[in-house]
């Protein structure tokens, strides 16, 4: 089955064609590094890292961009109030950005072009929309001629009255009409700043992802994401701006998620109510900041509480339990094989019932990227291997069949806790530690079996009987 998108441009569900087979150009607008990204910022980071997943599952290769502006108003404002310089304040957040994406389980973006890095593409962008009468020079600074682009609104489907009314426009009359934007900023005394054909002066917001999408994916892009904020006006500026330029259109397929709001409010300054994913990942796993995003289709909205949450962290538990308890059964059968999704259990009725839920969720997934009902099918795939695993009769064969299926819905949707070296080195201590509690209370040694399960308990290590043996999960 063909994945098929919901397309923001034509406001359709679409199936997606590369224009290359087997490669896909996918570009999505990144953080602008001024400070700590915040939850909002977080939803198309883990999105959009399940759409690359994805598709690269289903065998494209994937060029995925996420760019950092790495200056602006904000970096500027930013290390003013430092005592520090803007690429300083950028380095800082660039650095801070890619260790919340690491803990959130993101795959890193084949590039992170920066905007600095790209000044004299940018201006050369910009002077061959001038030179085609697209963009003029006024007072130092450069805009964009929207009336000349006679589709700008084409992506956000509004005309040009429409926009007027849409976007407040301070007076400004070095525009020739109020709806133009900036292409190239004028410096300001003590700002930042790079040579131009224009004089001294730094890129405008919405040039920098025109120009960085071109150098790395070409005239076209297949895919291009970002939230839905972006859709007006930073995407309709980088259309008109991009097609004025090589006429050619920018993007096939757009996609941008929902907004989400916090306690049913508007996440913003205004009300102080955001929340950094720092400071969510000192309340919770990131497994279950990912499930919490992917348990809502993206292009709703989605409403974060600190009871959406503790349901979150609930449905991670239990599928990270049976993954577990899979592993501990395996591991009490001894076995040493290595199982694929898809190879035969042994056992045709579970082959059967195993193929169906894999379906169900290719065709979820391929339909505009359903996490919801991925996760459902997911979700039948738990109680399936919890039912199972009651047979005393269950082989090696039918359970490696449901992790290998397990393990590959999670190379998509990442939602299984990741354990690094400092976690692995703690098992092998744990695994002793119930060994030696094992041991002292064959010996009768009570008042060291109790030392260990206290210090077990401290550490938060739950200890369960099974028929095969001591068992032990981190709450």
């Amino acid at each position: 089955m063909t994945v098929s998108i919901y397309n923001t441009l034509t406001r359709a569900q679409e199936p997606f064609v590369p224009q290359e087979p087997g490669k896909v150009k996918m570009y999505v607008c990144g953080p602008t590094v001024y400070d700590y990204i915040h939850i909002g910022n977080a939803r198309p980071v883990i999105f959009f890292d399940v759409v690359r997943r994805y598709l690269e599952s289903t065998g494209q290769d994937v060029s995925y961009i996420v760019n950092f502006t790495d200056v602006d108003d904000k970096l500027i404002r930013k290390a003013e109030q430092l005592g520090t310089t803007v690429p300083e304040v950028a380095d800082t957040f660039i650095a801070a950005f890619n260790e919340d994406i690491e803990a959130l389980g993101v795959h890193k973006a084949t590039r992170n072009p920066r905007v600095t890095d790209h000044i004299p593409l940018i201006v050369d962008f910009i002077a061959g929309l001038v030179d085609k009468g697209f963009a003029y020079e006024s007072g130092g600074d450069v805009y964009f001629r929207t009336n000349k682009f006679e589709e700008y609104g084409k992506l956000s489907h509004q005309n040009t009255e429409e926009l007027q009314h849409g976007i407040r426009i301070e007076v400004d009359e070095r525009k020739e009409h109020a709806q133009d934007f900036v292409l190239w900023k004028a410096a300001k005394p003590g700002e930042i700043y790079w040579a131009s054909p224009w004089g001294d002066g730094r890129p405008g917001w919405h040039i920098e992802c025109s120009a960085m999408a071109r150098e790395y994916l070409g005239d076209t892009l297949d895919i291009h994401g970002g939230g839905h904020d972006l859709q007006f006006p930073h995407h309709e500026c980088e259309v008109a701006q991009s097609e004025s330029l090589t006429g050619k259109p920018l993007a096939r397929y757009w996609m941008h998620n929902g907004y989400i709001h916090i306690n049913n409010e508007k996440m913003s300054k205004s009300l102080g109510n955001g929340i950094t994913v720092r400071e969510l990942l000192k309340r919770t796993k990131a497994s279950a900041i990912r499930y919490f995003m992917l348990a809502t289709h993206y292009r709703s909205p989605l409403n974060f509480s600190d009871d959406t949450i503790l349901q979150a962290e609930k449905s991670i538990e239990r599928i990270a339990n049976c993954a577990g308890n899979l592993q501990y059964r395996l591991s009490s059968l001894a076995s040493t094989d290595v199982f694929e999704a898809g190879a035969s259990s042994g056992n045709a009725e579970l082959d059967a019932r195993l193929a169906a839920i894999q379906a169900q969720f290719e065709a979820k997934m391929n339909d505009d990227f359903n996490t919801p009902d991925a996760i459902t099918a997911l979700f039948e795939l738990v109680s399936e291997a919890n039912n199972t695993m009651q047979r005393q009769d269950v082989t090696a064969s039918e359970l490696g069949a449901l992790l290998a299926l397990i393990e590959q819905f999670d190379k998509t949707l990442g939602l299984l806790p990741q354990a690094d070296a400092a976690d692995e080195l703690l098992d092998e201590q744990i695994e002793n530690l119930i060994v030696e509690r094992t041991e002292a209370r064959k010996a009768k040694n009570w008042a060291r079996a109790d030392e260990i399960r206290d210090l077990l308990a401290a550490e938060n290590i739950v200890l369960e009987d099974t028929p095969q043996g001591i068992k032990w999960r981190r709450k």
